[in-house]
C-alpha cells in the first residue's frame, strides 16, 4: 500500500504551477481541509501539513508567506469570496479542468513515493482523519454529558 493523502493528490493536479499550491476541501462547519505545497525539482513539497481549519487560518499563513498561490477544490466555490476579502497576496484559481482530484495525479504521486521507499503492507496501513466525524463528536458530547 503506499499512503498518498487527498490533499498532497489533489495538490499534485497544480505540477506546473511556480507558486504555493493550497487545495481546499469544503469540511462544512465552516472549515476547509487544506494544506499548503510547493514543487521543487519535480518533487511535491509540504509547506503546511494537512489540516482542518477556518478558512482565515490559512488565508493568514498565506498572507505571512508573501507568495503567489493558487487554490483549487470544492471548497473553492464556497469559500471564494472569502478568499478575495482576506487574500493580502496575489492568488488565482484552477481552471475547471485541474480543480478536482484525479486518479492520474493520486498514481503518478504514488508512484514517486513508492520510489522514495514509503511503502506500508496493508496491516501497516491506517487512516489519517484531519478531525473526528460528526458521529464521534456527537458520541463524545453525550459521554461527557453523563
Amino acid at each position: 500500500v503506499i499512503p498518498v493523502p487527498t490533499l498532497d493528490g489533489l495538490a499534485y493536479r497544480a505540477a506546473c504551477y511556480n507558486g504555493i499550491i493550497c487545495p481546499l476541501m469544503d469540511a462544512r462547519r465552516n472549515q476547509v481541509y487544506t494544506g499548503l505545497y510547493t514543487f521543487e525539482d519535480d518533487a511535491l513539497i509540504t509547506i503546511e501539513p494537512q489540516c482542518a481549519v477556518d478558512i482565515s487560518e490559512i488565508m493568514g499563513k498565506i498572507n505571512t508567506l508573501g507568495k503567489e498561490v493558487i487554490f483549487l477544490g470544492d471548497g473553492v466555490c464556497v469559500y471564494r469570496e472569502s478568499i478575495a476579502k482576506l487574500a493580502k497576496v496575489q492568488y488565482d484559481f484552477a481552471p475547471s479542468c485541474c480543480n478536482r482530484q484525479r486518479a492520474a495525479c493520486v498514481a503518478a504521486l504514488g508512484e514517486k513515493l513508492y520510489q522514495s521507499g514509503i511503502v506500508q503492507n496493508a496491516a501497516q496501513h491506517a487512516p489519517d482523519y484531519l478531525r473526528l466525524s460528526q458521529a464521534e463528536r456527537e458520541r463524545t458530547q453525550k459521554s461527557k454529558e453523563v
